[in-house]
């Protein structure tokens, strides 16, 4: 399986590009912003394709996905202004889904933000919260993946992320359920995370949210069959 991996340079994206260069089965194919980033991926004989999220177009990013037989949305305005993550977060990830549709890639893997929905954007407000923009932006992507596309998708809702070495072990929580309180994760893990979801075709058509835990990254994804 080839993988279209959008925002490739961010920091999970780039454990992603460790974890995935020697695998048997998984390909990567990276999408990076500016030459200067092409070392990293080179290195690991990483196949790339220069293209802004913003500035160039769904046809562009089609073109990119004709080879590919999924999709992994791992971009972020990372607090760049209320601007970048609504042209990221939120029209950039349903720019990169229409492109997925055109070209015929079914699979879609989004990495979302630990908490969305309506009753976390109303706290939000209320308590004036920073990430309130984010989680908008995050909230209505993920509907539009769910509710707009006929994509074959997973959402993954990361806690607190963390530059620790990973331990490969989280504990997780299906469907949003709620019964996850809001803890770290090492970015690492998150990373594992994503590949052990493209493994599992039995995590299409499920969300879940992710923390630090005490069973093995697969052992968890296993249990979503």
């Amino acid at each position: 399986m080839k993988i279209l991996v959008v925002g490739a340079n961010g920091k999970v994206a780039r454990h992603f590009t460790n974890q995935i260069k020697e695998h048997p089965l998984l390909q990567e194919k990276a999408v990076i912003r500016n030459e200067e980033q092409i070392p990293f991926f080179s290195e690991r004989k990483i196949e790339t394709v220069l293209l802004d999220i913003v500035n160039n177009s769904i046809e562009e990013f089609a073109a990119a996905m004709k080879d590919v037989d999924a999709v992994v949305f791992s971009a972020g305005a990372g607090g760049k202004g209320l601007d970048k993550t609504i042209m990221i977060d939120l029209d950039g990830a349903i720019k990169i889904m229409t492109a997925a549709e055109i070209a015929g890639v079914k699979r879609f893997v989004m990495v979302s933000t630990f908490k969305t929905g309506r009753k976390e954007i109303t706290r939000e407000i209320k308590e004036n919260s920073s990430l309130t923009v984010y989680t908008i932006a995050k909230n209505y992507a993920d509907e539009w993946l769910k509710h707009r596309t006929n994509l074959n998708w997973t959402i993954i809702h990361p806690g607190s992320l963390t530059n620790e070495v990973g331990t490969g072990k989280i504990k997780l929580a299906d469907n949003l359920t709620g019964e996850l309180e809001k803890n770290t994760i090492p970015r690492e893990d998150v990373a594992t995370v994503i590949l052990a979801t493209l493994e599992n075709d039995a995590t299409i058509g499920k969300e879940f949210e992710v923390v630090s835990g005490d069973v093995s990254v697969f052992e968890a994804i296993k249990g979503l069959n």
